[in-house]
């Protein structure tokens, strides 16, 4: 039968280990070449040929950049290496992937493609675009994300030569620990590698290993060639290049204000030319005690912090335009300029409007490679068009989807702040608003929604709140009336809790506290109370990388002596009432930083170690303090609580 094998590599000057794990059972396979006591060279040959001969899959982290380019390497030359001795074959391998690494970091392309591969991959690294600057992941931080219990750097550095079995057995280990790390990711990752084994036979894109933006672009290319017979080689090739952009060329024509403040902005716009789509549009403007934050990213307000609460006569009404950007586009017959007419009919039609109603079909018939995939496709057009390496890019397409939409979500705004006595805006953000007000109002509120609705062409989607903690527009706490709950930013923690694919990448240091403060004013539990029952070590936990000219040490009392010793580049820890302090040292001149500034000090834990909880020794001071800092933004004249 066949199966796929997530795997990894450990290259070293004198050591080659290869450990293949079955991704459904744990059925293993270690392979080690060390130039004096091991030489697996014939087995995994054979090994590697019968991946290829019945079409297994490899399964990795970062392996298209890396470890599929050893593999070619070893099945391109397996006649050869078979007959050299074990130290010419470790060194072979060796300048291999060291050549691989420095071709990767000089931002060139790898030797082989992923095209001319003999093993297809899979790499969750590259699924998850992880190699996205905003996203940037490592394996490490990612197995801090998952609450890996082993969150081990290589234990010899690479250009160490390896003498015992001992220090062979170390690595090994290590690198069973990757593999078991990458299978859990894949596990996670599931939905992204259905979503793309779906289109592919659908529609016959090969994107396994395509980024969500990727996909998209490259699904709306296929449909946009196929119907309008282009070739894609051309089309991948037009761009639209602009030396600036006029606004009032870009304004719909419908777009207008009743109050002199908003009047005054428009025109204000109007006289505006944008040369530098990512700085150039950025303004700020009062309105009703309320300031509105414009920018290239979307328009942004918010209340002051503090709580808010409907009751038997106010309510707190949220809206979100759907799908702001696409239906923008679609509603008024937007195409980058070299893409023509056809472009808008093809994304509208054959895009948009059948994902639409395929989300309208019962739940058990609905073709999740539409309802996904055109998703990302959908989005695409806007995302892509700001890029020069997009085929899709006029980057007046991007400022009229974006400037418009910002003007239009004002426009309902305002007319809801005019028409509607003593409403409190409580959020604007990109692609809606939160209104508190007396549900008397409540028909004028859905009439002044069904009349934007009609000018614009665009929908409305309601959500009711019972409660909002909101300490600013990015971090805030909502609770529907159903009893559901949204959080954002800094409280967003049941995604992190649960390992949530999309927010591995984000840091869920501590997350006690954004937990305990939402438990707090959510479910009214005394923050202390919550602190003690809580018994699970990994929530108490921080995580820190480093990077360039910067070292982590350990700086510690131990036996009566000073400690002072490097640490690895990717730690966890939690604060303890005896422990350590860890530094950020520049290995050059030498300046320190805490990590945890102040007394605190901490107890590395890299390695999971179950004990009692009260062994683990930790300091509720650390976390309480900084519960209190946040419970009083919102509640500066509550009394004192019993923790504090």
């Amino acid at each position: 039968m066949r199966t796929h094998w997530v795997m990894d590599y450990e290259t070293m000057v004198n050591l080659f280990v290869a450990v293949f794990q079955d991704y459904v059972s744990k059925e293993t396979h270690i392979f080690k070449i060390h130039s004096s006591l091991n030489n697996d060279i014939k087995p995994l040959i054979k090994f590697l040929k019968r991946n290829k001969s019945l079409k297994e899959k490899h399964i990795s982290f970062n392996g298209l950049s890396f470890d599929s380019q050893i593999t070619e390497f070893i099945l391109k030359e397996s006649d050869n290496l078979i007959k050299m001795d074990q130290e010419d074959i470790v060194a072979e391998i060796y300048a291999v992937a060291q050549k691989t690494i420095e071709l990767s970091n000089s931002g060139e392309f790898s030797k082989y493609p992923e095209w001319k591969l003999s093993i297809d991959q899979i790499d969750v690294f590259k699924i998850n675009h992880w190699d996205n600057r905003a996203k940037r992941t490592s394996l490490k931080w990612a197995q801090f994300s998952i609450d890996w219990p082993n969150l081990q750097d290589m234990p010899i550095h690479h250009t160490t030569k390896v003498t015992t079995k001992v220090e062979i057995d170390m690595i090994t280990k290590y690198c069973i620990n990757d593999v078991e790390s990458t299978k859990k990711i894949l596990h996670l990752s599931k939905p992204l590698v259905n979503v793309r084994r779906n289109i592919k036979e659908k529609y016959g894109l090969d994107c396994m290993n395509y980024s969500n933006t990727r996909l998209g672009s490259q699904l709306l290319l296929g449909l946009y060639c196929q119907a309008t017979e282009r070739d894609k080689n051309e089309v991948k090739e037009l761009r639209t290049y602009r030396s600036g952009i006029h606004i009032k060329d870009i304004l719909f024509d419908y777009i207008s204000f009743q109050t002199a403040p908003f009047q005054s902005f428009l025109e204000k716009l109007k006289d505006k030319t944008i040369y530098n789509t990512k700085s150039d549009f950025k303004f700020n403007l009062k309105f009703k005690g309320y300031d509105f934050h414009y920018g290239a990213g979307g328009i942004h307000q918010c209340i002051t912090p503090g709580k808010y609460y409907a009751d038997d006569n106010l309510i707190i009404k949220d809206l979100d335009v759907a799908s702001l950007y696409p239906s923008i586009a679609c509603v008024n017959n937007m195409s980058p300029a070299h893409l023509g007419d056809e472009f808008f009919q093809v994304y509208k039609h054959d895009i948009v409007d059948i994902r639409l109603a395929e989300k309208q079909k019962p739940k058990d018939q609905r073709d999740m490679a539409i309802i996904e995939g055109f998703k990302e496709a959908a989005n695409a057009s806007y995302g892509n068009s700001n890029s020069e390496y997009s085929w899709l890019y006029d980057s007046q397409y991007t400022m009229q989807t974006t400037i418009n939409g910002q003007l239009l979500l004002s426009m309902l705004v305002e007319d809801l702040l005019i028409n509607i006595p003593e409403s409190v805006l409580l959020q604007t953000n990109t692609d809606g608003a939160t209104l508190q007000f007396d549900k008397k109002y409540i028909d004028v509120y859905n009439q002044i929604c069904k009349a934007w609705e009609e000018k614009t062409k665009l929908v409305l989607e309601f959500a009711d709140y019972s409660a909002m903690y909101i300490w600013d527009v990015n971090n805030y706490i909502s609770v529907y009336t159903n009893g559901a709950t949204k959080c954002k930013g800094r409280f967003e923690w049941e995604d992190l809790e649960n390992h949530k694919y999309t927010h591995l990448h984000k840091n869920k240091s501590h997350l006690i506290v954004a937990k305990t403060i939402y438990n707090y004013f959510v479910n009214g539990i005394d923050p202390e109370k919550y602190l003690k029952e809580h018994k699970n070590i990994y929530d108490f936990c921080a995580g820190v990388k480093i990077k360039g000219e910067w070292t982590f040490y350990k700086s510690a009392i131990e036996a009566g002596k000073h400690v002072y010793e490097p640490l690895q580049k990717t730690l966890r820890y939690y604060i303890s009432n005896k422990g350590c302090k860890i530094l950020k040292t520049h290995n050059h001149d030498k300046r320190e930083i805490q990590v945890e500034a102040g007394r605190w000090e901490q107890t590395i834990f890299n390695n999971y170690i179950e004990k009692p909880f009260e062994d683990y020794n930790i300091n509720y001071d650390y976390y309480l303090g900084n519960i209190k800092k946040e419970i009083e933004t919102l509640e500066p004249n509550v009394q004192q609580l019993s923790l504090f």
